[in-house]
């Protein structure tokens, strides 16, 4: 009786499964937004999986140098943005990242977001635990949506990498500049210079 009894209720089990909604973004986003995220996290989900890291102090002061100067640099009404969702191609890509510049005239789709194809140039600001997203999937997902400008920033490596010229989902090009020396992006859509001396290290 007992083994009947489990099969049925295996049974029902695997109906539960048939009958749960397709796995999208959307319903993983809606997901996290019922759980208890610690305040301060930073949610992203990077290939289906879902990676949370704290926001540091010294993560915002890189960050918010690199969106006042972009602010500098094209107006206040830029669209610069810093953890917003924009969801990327590839599978299940949901990226929030640390600073995202969208081209003039750039608007939301349908479903009230931002997309990946207005997107100019990103930067990145590592985190120990997420390091490997950001030179690795991640970089490659921006390779992939043609993003013309990807910045890494490590505040523990005390250096920046530049990645340029996406093609057949990589950068064509990549510059390794230390603190300390300036990031030239004169000759691309972002047209300026990133000043590194007062990033600061952790």
């Amino acid at each position: 009786m007992t083994v009947i009894e489990d099969r049925i209720a295996m049974a029902d089990n695997a109906d539960d499964i048939d009958s749960r909604p397709e796995l999208t973004l959307d319903v993983m986003f809606e997901a996290l937004e019922k759980m208890p995220v610690p305040e301060g996290y930073k949610v992203e989900i990077v290939g289906g999986n879902i990676y949370m890291a704290p926001q540091r102090d010294i993560h915002w002061q890189i960050i918010r140098r690199i969106v006042r100067l972009l602010e500098d640099r094209f107006g206040m009404d830029v669209n610069v943005f810093s953890d917003v969702r924009i969801d990327f191609p590839g599978e299940l890509n949901g990226f929030a990242p640390d600073v995202a510049k969208l081209r003039d005239g750039a608007e939301k789709n349908p479903q009230g977001r931002w997309r990946y194809e207005d997107v100019e140039f990103v930067a990145e600001v590592i985190s120990k635990k997420t390091a490997d997203n950001d030179y690795g999937p991640k970089r490659l997902t921006y390779a992939l949506a043609e993003v013309p400008v990807y910045l890494i920033v490590d505040p523990y490596q005390g250096r920046c990498r530049l990645f340029t010229q996406p093609k057949s989902g990589d950068y064509t090009t990549e510059t390794k500049i230390a603190f300390g020396d300036d990031v030239d992006l004169t000759d691309t859509v972002v047209g300026l210079t990133v000043e590194t001396d007062a990033f600061p290290r952790d």
